[in-house]
């Protein structure tokens, strides 16, 4: 009898050292989770910053390519000439087919 009851207290101590365990695991994947969601939100705020700052380059790129280019007008006569020539390229290709 003293054998089992000494075996019945060490399978006693193993159960609680599992539940220990099991409750210490429990509140580290709260913290994780908690973390990874905290992350994600992180994540995608710098990706519309990304986005947001995208934009302003293109934009302020476009800008200067203008302002490099000299007075507005000339700009945009530039655009109709690279379209004019677009046009010329579209219409060769469609005369081949």
């Amino acid at each position: 009898m003293a054998d089992l009851s000494i075996i019945v207290s060490e399978i006693e101590l193993k159960l609680r050292k599992l539940l220990d365990e099991k409750n210490r695991l429990g509140v580290e994947n709260k913290r994780l989770t908690e973390e990874n969601e905290a992350l994600d939100k992180e994540n995608l705020m710098l990706r519309q910053s990304v986005a947001e700052l995208q934009d302003k380059i293109n934009k302020s790129t476009i800008v200067n390519v203008l302002d490099n280019e000299g007075e507005v007008e000339e700009g945009r006569k530039l655009i109709k000439e690279l379209v004019k020539e677009i046009d010329r390229c579209v219409s060769i290709l469609n005369s081949k087919e």
